[in-house]
C-alpha cells in the first residue's frame, strides 16, 4: 500500500514522501494548456486562462489551439513532431488577446504514459539586458581559470549574481550521505552571511531531488503566490492526476513556502549542478522581494551551470589522480624507508606531510604491539585508547568511517575539536 501523502497534505514526519508531481496546480506568472498528444485538443487548462489568454477554460476546453488565434498550434505541430520531447523544448509564439497580439515565452514537453503534450506560457518580457553576452564571456573566462571547486564556486555565485541580480546567490554542495553544505556566497551587504552553513539531509527530501535532475532551472516568483488550480482536476480521458514533473510552473509544496516564509525570502531560483548524472549541488539564489527571470535568462543560468559541472568534474578528476600519485610516492618512500632503517613504523611517520596529505587529515595515531605513534595534531593519550577501544567494537569491514565520532558515540564528545571524523584501518 502507498502511504505517500497527496500534494498539500505532507507533515514533517512524511513530507520525503509527498507526490510533489501531482501538484494539480500552477504559479501565476503564467499559464499551462494539456493537450491529447493525437489530435492536439486541449484536456486540461490552469484557470487563469481568462485574464491570461482571453478565454475561460470551459471556452478552451476539448476544443483546438486555433481558438486562441495567432500562430501556437502551427508552434506546437512543428515541435511536436520531435522524438526528445521528454524535456521540455523552448516554444515562442503569439496569441490574439482582446484583438491584440500577445507575445510568449515558454515551453513545450511530451508526457508519454499518458500520450499528452504540456504547453507552458509566459508573457514575453523586455529584452535581457544589453551587457548579458558579456556577462556570459566573463563567467566562462573566471571558470576556466579556477583551479580548485573553492575557486570556481566563488566564480558562480559571482556570475549567476551579476546576471540575475538576485540578493544572494549560494552553491549548495550534497556530501556522500546528501547533507549540504554551503560553500561560496555572493550577496548583498547588508545581509548576514550563510557561508559555511550546514544542512541535513532531510531538508531537502528525495523526490525532489530526483526532480532536480530532470528539470534543472526553478524560479519561484512570489512566496505569497496564490496556486492557480487546473480545470478539469483530473484528466477526463482516464480520471488521472496530470504527471507535472517536467512542468516549469508547476506549485511549490507548502511545507517549502513554509520554509522559505520563515526565512524572509520572497522569490527564488535553483539551478541544478550535475556531474555525470548526479546531483552533485545546487545553485540556490534568493531575493527579498518577488522577482521573476525571463525564459532566455533561465536558459543561460541554466548553460552557466553545464559548463561549471563540466569543469568540477574535471577538477576533481585532476584531484583524485593527484591523490593517486602521492599515494604511490607515500608506498615508495616506504619501501626505502624500511629497507634502509628497518623499521616499517619509524617509515611511515617520518614525514607528517606525506602521510597526512593525501586524506586531508590533520593527524594520524598508529596503535602497535601496545605503543602509540603519532603525527599532526591528535588527542590526548587516554583519549586514543577510548577512541581505540570503541573502533574495535564498531569495526565490521576495511575500512573504518565515521563522519562525526560524538554523534555515533557520546561519550567520545572530547575529541571533537580535534578528532571529529575518524577513518581507521
Amino acid at each position: 500500500m502507498d502511504d505517500s501523502p497527496p500534494f498539500g497534505q505532507a507533515d514533517l514526519s512524511n513530507c520525503e514522501r509527498e507526490l510533489i508531481h501531482l501538484a494539480g496546480s500552477i504559479q501565476p506568472h503564467g499559464v499551462m494548456l494539456v493537450l491529447r498528444e493525437h489530435d492536439l485538443l486541449v484536456q486540461q487548462v490552469s484557470s487563469n486562462t481568462g485574464s491570461l489568454l482571453g478565454l475561460t477554460p470551459d471556452r478552451l476546453l476539448q476544443r483546438p489551439l486555433t481558438q486562441l488565434g495567432g500562430d501556437l498550434e502551427a508552434q506546437v505541430r512543428q515541435l511536436a513532431v520531435l522524438p526528445d520531447l521528454d524535456e521540455p523544448r523552448p516554444l515562442r509564439s503569439q496569441t490574439v488577446v482582446g484583438g491584440r497580439v500577445q507575445e510568449w515565452d515558454g515551453s513545450l514537453h511530451r508526457i508519454s504514459s499518458q500520450g499528452l503534450l504540456v504547453v507552458e506560457l509566459e508573457p514575453q518580457r523586455g529584452a535581457d539586458s544589453d551587457n548579458m553576452l558579456d556577462l556570459v564571456s566573463t563567467a566562462l573566462h573566471r571558470f576556466s581559470h579556477a583551479s580548485s571547486i573553492g575557486a570556481l564556486s566563488d566564480a558562480l555565485v559571482r556570475s549567476v549574481r551579476d546576471l540575475t541580480g538576485y540578493d544572494r546567490v549560494m552553491v549548495y554542495k550534497f556530501d556522500p550521505d546528501g547533507h549540504g553544505k554551503i560553500i561560496a556566497e555572493a550577496r548583498d551587504p547588508r545581509l548576514d552571511s550563510l557561508l559555511g552553513h550546514h544542512y541535513p539531509a532531510t531538508d531537502i527530501p528525495q523526490r525532489a531531488r530526483e526532480l532536480y535532475l530532470r528539470i534543472r532551472v526553478r524560479v519561484l516568483s512570489d512566496v505569497h503566490y496564490q496556486p492557480v488550480p487546473l480545470q478539469p482536476l483530473r484528466l477526463p480521458d482516464t480520471d488521472q492526476d496530470l504527471d507535472m514533473s517536467m512542468c516549469g510552473l508547476r506549485s511549490m509544496s507548502p511545507l517549502h513556502l513554509q520554509y522559505l516564509k520563515n526565512m524572509g525570502v520572497t522569490g527564488t531560483l535553483v539551478v541544478s549542478l550535475v556531474r555525470e548524472g548526479r546531483l552533485w549541488g545546487l545553485i540556490a539564489a534568493h531575493h527579498y522581494e518577488p522577482r521573476n527571470l525571463s525564459v532566455s535568462l533561465r536558459a543561460t543560468c541554466d548553460l552557466l551551470a553545464e559548463v561549471a559541472a563540466t569543469r568540477i568534474a574535471a577538477i576533481e578528476n585532476y584531484t583524485h589522480a593527484q591523490v593517486g600519485t602521492l599515494v604511490r610516492r607515500l608506498e615508495q618512500r616506504l619501501v626505502e624507508a624500511t629497507s634502509t632503517e628497518g623499521d616499517w613504523r619509524l617509515a611511515l611517520f617520518r614525514n607528517p606531510r606525506t602521510l597526512l596529505q593525501p586524506l586531508e587529515a590533520t593527524g594520524a595515531a598508529l596503535f602497535h604491539d601496545g605503543e602509540i605513534l603519532t603525527s599532526g595534531e591528535v588527542p590526548s593519550t587516554p583519549e586514543l585508547r577510548a577512541l581505540l577501544h570503541w573502533v574495535d567494537s564498531q569495526y565490521t569491514e576495511a575500512p573504518f568511517s565515521c563522519s562525526s565520532v560524538a554523534k555515533a558515540n557520546p561519550d567520545l564528545e572530547s575529541l571533537t575539536p580535534m578528532a571529529s571524523g575518524v577513518l581507521a584501518i
